[in-house]
């Protein structure tokens, strides 16, 4: 058999959106060319060279020198100090910074950040006691009032003051744009979670299978009323479930359940003996909650692009599993070549609970696709929520007569 599709949905398209939108609009501080990148640390470093020359220029520490002469001093040191800045700023912005203090864990960031500032002063006073003194020698043979004479702990206190600072800057810097980019992700996902709810109404319930529905009521309501009532029945259990249920952001995962197999019952009737069914679901779903209609665009996929194409021996299989609050979903289904070709690009059901999942369960779920040639096959895991349920599953006839 020839693999036509194989997938992995793990990423939020939202922030795909977001970061493709504005590295358009804003290459020079989104986009992670290398073109662009290299340019934002050039000009990030000559900004802090030109600072740092400024700043320094006329402070105590040159303070022996003529006007003239500062700048010139002032300019070379901070020339190479910039080695033990480096150092402090890139090990802020890509390993305290998202390693710790994005994760939580603050303790331990202090202590790192606490750790770098000591240690990049002590890189600045070996560079300002060893280094400097000959090179200043050597490129300004003129001046003889150099500083040079400062001891360890002093040369310690000022490489302290100009780590805190280059730090706090570069990490500042870090931060300011992690907490744009995720302000504007949540907007993002907040619109995109308004398009995937209208869309939910087109596509959970495919217009193919409620015609198909009424037109078996309406066949059976001549010969076999009770096969009728039946159907009838179903059908109002799963559109009171989407009316009155479904406006809620999480449901009970055994109501879910429970309307998939009424799904699958009018589904049953529709096709008689010929569908070979295998049912496989959990008897005790331990509170667990899941956002609502979320698993029947599947399970509707089966029928519609699959059994509903086959002649003979249509079949579907579905199991779900419960481990602790992590749910597993295996479904297949058989389908002819012509399906094959019909489901090849993912339809707009399957694209919506993808969007879903994207949106509600970000790194929280795995979704595997496999197309073959006669097989369908659906491996799903979400981790949900644990909720203390404090109604009954079942709702009565009563609730939909009182809305």
């Amino acid at each position: 058999m020839t693999i036509l599709q194989n997938h992995r949905i793990q990423k939020e398209p939202g922030l795909r959106n977001f970061i493709t939108v504005h590295m358009q609009q804003y290459p020079f501080i989104f986009s992670d060319e290398r073109k662009y990148r290299i340019r934002r640390h050039l000009y990030f470093w000559l900004f802090w060279w030109v600072f740092f020359s400024l700043l320094y220029a006329y402070t105590a520490g040159l303070n022996l020198l003529p006007d003239s002469r500062r700048l010139p001093v002032s300019t070379v040191n901070s020339i190479f100090f910039m080695a033990p800045h480096m150092f402090l700023s890139y090990s802020l912005m890509y390993f305290v910074v998202p390693q710790f203090i994005l994760k939580g864990k603050y303790k331990s960031g202090a202590a790192l950040v606490l750790l770098l500032f000591f240690v990049t002063a002590c890189f600045s006073a070996v560079v300002g006691m060893y280094f400097l003194p000959g090179i200043r020698a050597w490129l300004f043979p003129y001046n003889t009032s150099h500083p040079d004479n400062a001891t360890f702990f002093l040369s310690l206190l000022g490489g302290l003051r100009g780590a805190i600072t280059i730090g706090g800057l570069a990490a500042s810097i870090k931060l300011m744009k992690y907490w744009y980019v995720k302000e504007q992700r949540n907007l993002q996902l907040q619109k995109e979670n308004v398009e995937a709810q209208l869309q939910l109404l087109k596509a959970q319930v495919h217009p193919h299978f409620l015609f198909n529905t009424l037109n078996n009521i309406y066949s059976y309501t001549q010969n076999t009323a009770p096969v009728a009532a039946k159907m009838v029945t179903g059908l109002s259990d799963l559109l009171r479930f989407m009316l009155y249920e479904c406006n809620q952001p999480l449901v009970p995962l055994a109501k879910e359940l429970k309307m998939i197999q009424d799904y699958i019952s009018l589904e049953k009737i529709r096709y008689g003996n010929k569908l070979e069914l295998h049912l496989d679901l959990p008897d005790d779903t331990n509170d667990t909650h899941i956002a609502p209609l979320l698993l029947l665009p599947l399970v509707e996929n089966c029928f519609k692009h699959g059994t509903s194409n086959m002649i003979e021996q249509p079949w579907v299989n579905l199991q779900i599993s419960l481990r602790g609050t992590q749910m597993q979903m295996k479904l297949m289904n058989g389908k002819t070549n012509q399906a094959s070709k019909e489901t090849a690009s993912t339809g707009i059901g399957i694209k919506n609970v993808e969007k879903r999942l994207a949106l509600l369960y970000p790194g929280k779920h795995e979704l595997n696709i496999l197309n073959e040639q006669d097989v369908f096959i659906i491996n799903l895991k979400v981790e949900l929520e644990y909720q203390k349920s404090s109604s009954p599953i079942n709702t009565t006839k009563q609730e939909m007569a009182h809305a």
